[in-house]
């Protein structure tokens, strides 16, 4: 097996909204969309975002109806404290604030507008 690359795919109720926040807050841009469906990229992140419409019968039935819950989308950034400031002075909601966790991990978390979080993260360690 060769990957020849990588996407998380997420349902939420408005995939238009939560693609609008990455691209006006985190810097991606649209890939393809259809109505239902949005895909974004960054040539830095590794892999595409997807938002699927929940209900979206092209999905399985027993995955069409399941939201984006319990799932973190983090993003391991160079300047931490500077992504928070800006994140703040953008007026986006912090909901969880920075923390240090034992093992040398630094984070702090925002929602998109679906409630899917997006958390950054460094390391000290």
């Amino acid at each position: 097996m060769r990957i020849t690359g990588s996407a998380v795919s997420l349902n939420v109720a408005d995939p238009a909204a939560s693609a609008g926040f990455l691209v006006r807050h985190f810097g991606f841009t649209e890939a393809a969309s259809a109505p239902g469906f949005a895909s974004l990229t960054r040539p830095d992140s590794g892999m595409n975002v997807v938002f699927l419409q929940l209900g979206l019968t092209t999905l399985p039935a027993d995955q069409r109806d399941e939201h984006a819950a319990g799932l973190i989308l983090a993003f391991v950034v160079d300047d931490l404290e500077g992504e928070l400031a800006r994140l703040q002075h953008e007026a986006v909601a912090i909901t969880m604030p920075l923390t240090t966790e034992e093992w040398g991990e630094r984070a702090f978390q925002v929602r998109d507008p679906n409630g899917v979080i997006v958390q950054l993260v460094d390391w000290n360690g």
